[in-house]
C-alpha cells in the first residue's frame, strides 16, 4: 500500500532528492567514495556547496547585499545566535507559537525583549494583529509559520525596523520580499533536506554592530567569511539540499511552487469546512497555514478521534496525529507533498464521514 507522509518534520522529501542522495551515498560523483566519507574540502564537495548557495540566491531572488551560509545546530541555535549578533539594546518579538516563545526566552539573555503581540492566551489559534513595535527597536522578530498550531504569516512584514524571521517550515513555499530583512534562518527538515543543516540568509552590512564580543562559532561573520567551511559542515544534508533546489528549479521556481501549495491547502481546508465530522483549529481563516493544516473532530464527534486515526492509518496516511498541545490532527503538506496524497486524505475523510453519519 502507498504511504502518504504527513509528518511535520523530519518530513517528506521529493523522490528525486532521495534517489540522487542515495546514489551519492554509494558513489559520490564517480569518485568511488561515499558522500558520507568525502572530504568537505574536496573540489567535488566545494562545488556542491557553492552550487547550492548560488541556487538559493537564484530561486529566492536574494539581493547582492545578503550572503547565504549553511550552519549546524538547527533553528534552535539561531534563537540565541540571532540576538547575540543583532540585539544591542531592545528588540520586539511576536509571540505566535511555541518556537517564538522559545526564541523570546533566549533573547532575554542579551537585552530587553518587548512582546509586540501574543495569541498565547487563545492557545496560539491566530496571528496577533495591531502589533506594538518601537521605532528604536534593534529588530522585529517573528516565526512565519507555526507548525504546531497551523498558523502562518503570508506576507513579509514592514514594521519600520529591521526584521529577523524564523522560516523553518515555510521557506521556499512562496516568494520573499527581502527589503526589510536583516536575517532569515530555516532548519532544513521541512522544505529542503534531512535534518542536520540550517540555512541562514544574512544581510552583511548589519553584522558587527553590537558592542559585545561574540564567540567565533556564534559569529555570523565567521561563517560568511569562510563560505560555510569554517568547520566541517553537514555534508549529506547539504548535498540533499542541492538536489531539492535543482528539483525546485525544474518545477518552475517560487511562483509555481506557491501556486501548487495554495491549491493543495485549499483542497484540504475545503473538506475540513464542509465535512460534518471535522473543524479547523485556527480561528482566523486568513491565518491558516498552507504548510501545516491542523484540525480536530467537530463538536459531538470528539469520541471518534482515535477511530479516525486508525482508519486513516489503514488507508496509508502516516503522521497525521496532532501535536500533544493541540490534539486532533495535523497534515503537513510541504512542497514535496503531491496533490494526489492530499486528495487521498480528503477521500479518507469523506469515506469516514459517510460511515459515521449513515442514518
Amino acid at each position: 500500500m502507498k504511504k502518504h507522509n504527513f509528518y511535520a518534520g523530519p518530513s517528506i522529501l521529493s523522490e528525486y532528492t532521495i534517489r540522487q542522495t542515495a546514489d551519492a551515498i554509494i558513489n559520490f560523483e564517480g569518485t568511488g567514495l561515499s558522500l558520507m566519507e568525502i572530504s568537505h574540502r574536496s573540489k567535488q564537495f566545494v562545488a556542491v556547496c557553492d552550487q547550492a548557495r548560488a541556487l538559493i540566491k537564484e530561486l529566492l531572488q536574494i539581493p547582492e547585499e545578503f550572503e547565504v551560509v549553511f550552519l549546524g545546530g538547527g533553528a534552535s541555535l539561531q534563537f540565541a545566535m540571532a540576538p547575540y549578533n543583532f540585539l544591542e539594546n531592545k528588540a520586539a518579538y511576536l509571540d505566535s507559537g511555541s518556537w517564538a516563545s522559545k526564541a523570546i526566552k533566549e533573547a532575554k539573555m542579551f537585552g530587553e525583549v518587548l512582546v509586540a503581540g501574543s495569541s498565547k492566551a487563545d492557545n496560539y489559534s491566530y496571528i496577533p494583529k495591531n502589533l506594538e513595535i518601537p521605532a528604536d527597536a534593534d529588530y522585529f522578530y517573528y516565526c512565519s509559520n507555526n507548525t504546531i498550531f497551523g498558523t502562518e504569516m503570508h506576507e513579509d512584514p514592514k514594521p519600520g525596523v529591521p526584521v529577523i524571521a524564523d522560516m523553518s517550515s515555510d521557506i521556499f513555499s512562496r516568494p520573499i520580499d527581502f527589503s526589510n530583512y536583516s536575517l532569515i534562518f530555516a532548519g532544513a527538515q521541512k522544505n529542503l533536506a534531512p535534518s542536520g543543516v540550517t540555512l541562514v540568509i544574512v544581510r552583511k552590512s548589519m553584522l558587527g554592530k553590537v558592542s559585545r564580543p561574540i564567540p567565533t562559532m556564534l559569529n555570523y561573520k565567521t561563517h560568511v567569511e569562510n563560505e560555510s567551511m569554517f568547520n566541517t559542515p553537514p555534508v549529506v544534508p547539504i548535498y540533499a539540499a542541492l538536489q531539492t533546489l535543482l528539483w525546485y528549479k525544474e518545477l518552475g521556481g517560487m511562483e509555481a511552487i506557491h501556486k501548487m501549495n495554495k491549491q493543495k491547502a485549499a483542497l484540504l481546508y475545503d473538506e475540513i469546512d464542509n465535512n460534518p465530522l471535522f473543524k479547523g483549529t485556527v480561528t482566523c481563516k486568513e491565518d491558516r497555514s498552507i504548510m501545516n493544516v491542523c484540525f480536530v473532530m467537530a463538536e459531538g464527534y470528539e469520541a471518534l478521534e482515535d477511530e479516525f486515526n486508525k482508519y486513516a492509518s489503514e488507508a496509508g496516511m502516516v503522521g497525521i496525529k496532532g501535536h500533544r498541545s493541540v490534539g486532533g490532527f495535523r497534515a503537513s503538506i510541504y512542497n514535496a507533498m503531491p496533490l494526489a496524497s492530499v486528495q487521498a486524505l480528503v477521500d479518507t475523510m469523506k469515506s469516514f464521514a459517510q460511515l459515521k453519519t449513515k442514518k
